[in-house]
């Protein structure tokens, strides 16, 4: 726990830290001119590539993943699952009587 804290710690850290390095360099007026277009640039490319990464792992999963059964064949399933359930549970109570006959104290 100690340790997911600590990594939290550095990423909240040095995101901050580069929140206030780019916008220093895209807004202070001797760095801006020279740093602005490749900061521009630079944060484009980024912003392309997650989206584009995101979609193509979109794309993989839904290529991958196998096709889900019918829902007949869930339907039969379920069935016969209940069937042998039932069919269990009425031969233990029939064998598992108290003798009583229905009376209820």
């Amino acid at each position: 726990m100690a340790r997911d804290k600590v990594t939290g710690a550095a990423l909240l850290i040095i995101s901050v830290f580069i929140i206030i390095i780019y916008n220093v360099a895209m807004w202070y007026p001797p760095l801006s001119s020279m740093a602005a277009s490749f900061l521009l640039k630079l944060t484009d490319s980024i912003i392309v590539i997650v989206v584009l990464a995101i979609l193509a792992w979109i794309g993989y999963t839904l290529v991958t993943t196998p096709p889900p059964k019918p829902i007949e064949e869930i339907e039969k399933e379920l069935e016969s699952e209940l069937k042998s359930l039932t069919s269990q549970q009425g031969s233990s109570s029939s064998s598992s009587g108290s003798g009583k006959n229905g009376e209820h104290s």
